[in-house]
């Protein structure tokens, strides 16, 4: 039925991207089988054992992975508020316990929250 209707509306796949009939799968880095959507395992490992940023450059990373996801995670902003202001110009880089917290909440999110949700 998929493929008819791709031929009727003109759309023309790329049958290396296509993967019909498979068991599981990982669509932003979660794995999606019969079981249901879970966070892909490996993903999680990484970002665990991630150290807190010692720079700018570090933080301007980890924000720039975290960002991917940012529109799944609520009040994003909020939790990184204390990490964007050590971005700001002319200002020192002092990694402060609010800092930390803010890192671990994000880790936290990112590692717990499911990102995607099952279609309705």
């Amino acid at each position: 039925m998929v493929l008819k209707r791709c031929e009727e509306t003109n759309l023309v796949l790329n049958w290396e991207k296509c993967h019909f009939m498979v068991q599981e799968g990982i669509v932003l880095g979660h794995r999606i089988s019969r079981k249901g959507i879970e966070v892909d395992k490996a993903k999680i490992q990484v970002i665990e054992k991630l150290p807190p940023p010692t720079s700018v450059k570090g933080i301007r990373s980890f924000l720039g992975h975290a960002g991917f996801y940012r529109r799944f995670i609520k009040d994003f902003s909020k939790i990184t508020k204390p990490l964007c202001s050590l971005l700001e110009k002319n200002t020192q880089f002092d990694f402060s316990q609010e800092c930390l917290h803010s890192f671990n909440t994000l880790k936290e999110k990112l590692i717990t929250t499911p990102i995607i949700v099952a279609p309705d």
